[in-house]
């Protein structure tokens, strides 16, 4: 799923593109795409586009007239640009927004489609798509701290909840807790102060980094190939590859669809956190320790 970084970038690049051009004609071709009613789509014929912004993981078109284009790829959803009239890719396209120099063409890679589009008035409705996370590069240590939840979230689970944190998700998450290292299963109401700055730092530096990393390697382009796996990554989908820290098998735990992604020797002193589902397969042969697994 795209997430704060390369929406950010997508922001940038249609707010270069859009801002200023008036909208000519929406093709709506994903059956489940559009989830609103009322205004339609063409509702936005003709109007210009005022500016581009980000809520969250979500893309924000705003037309003249208090009319917005709220956009969220979800985990497959893409964008590109294209010349105009172009038709998106039969099967994965989704929607095409004409514009007078180019087209934006939406499209998603899943047998289950599960972007969206909102058509809405007003920025009270904008503001009600909103999960309410708090922006992660614009708050201080103390409203951070006051941030993280009780109970039993885990950090994993506070860094990828939109309604606590805006825009992190599963990649950039593991990113961050390898930077803070810290395990990912540690609860977030049990920080030290000292866990908590670093989790902080880490939080700002990631991010910030893979956005000048993304800014840098696609320069004027429309980016393309947006992907949550990459190379230069420290943790992420490289299970089993070496740590770049300390050259230690990257480990994970798989969960549903997901998986987390983490360094035993960086954040949890060795010891491997069990997955549910090899733990309960293997019961007592399942290795706890890296020393254990190298055995």
């Amino acid at each position: 799923m795209p997430e704060l970084p390369d929406v950010t970038l997508y922001v940038e690049h249609l707010a270069r593109r859009l801002v200023g051009q008036p909208l000519q004609r929406v093709r709506v071709l994903g059956l489940n795409l559009l989830r609103t009613v009322e205004p339609a789509p063409d509702a936005a014929y003709g109007r210009v586009v005022r500016e581009v912004r980000r809520l969250g993981k979500r893309i924000v078109i705003a037309f003249e007239g208090d009319l917005f284009f709220v956009i969220h790829l979800m985990i497959a959803g893409r964008l590109h640009w294209k010349e105009s009239g172009a038709t998106p890719a039969r099967k994965v396209g989704l929607a095409a927004f004409d514009f007078p120099h180019g087209t934006l063409t939406l499209t998603e890679v899943a047998t289950k489609k599960r972007a969206g589009l909102w058509v809405v008035q007003g920025g009270e409705a904008v503001r009600g798509l909103d999960p309410g996370g708090i922006e992660p590069l614009e708050i201080s240590l103390k409203a951070f701290r006051q941030s993280l939840p009780r109970g039993n979230h885990t950090l994993k689970r506070a860094l990828t909840d939109p309604h606590i944190f805006s825009g992190i998700g599963n990649a950039y998450s593991d990113e961050i807790l390898h930077r803070a290292k810290l395990s990912p299963l540690t609860l977030a109401g049990r920080l030290s102060d000292d866990e908590v700055k670093r989790l902080w730092k880490a939080v700002r530096a990631v991010l910030v980094e893979w956005t000048d990393r993304l800014r840098a390697q696609f320069g004027e382009d429309f980016p393309e190939k947006v992907t949550a796996f990459r190379s230069e990554m420290a943790v992420h989908g490289r299970y089993r590859k070496p740590c770049p820290v300390c050259g230690a098998p990257i480990q994970r735990i798989v969960y549903a669809a997901n998986e987390t992604n983490y360094c035993a020797r960086c954040q949890t002193g060795g010891r491997l956190l069990a997955d549910r589902s090899l733990s309960r397969l293997l019961k007592a042969d399942w290795p706890r320790t890296l020393e254990e697994l190298e055995g």
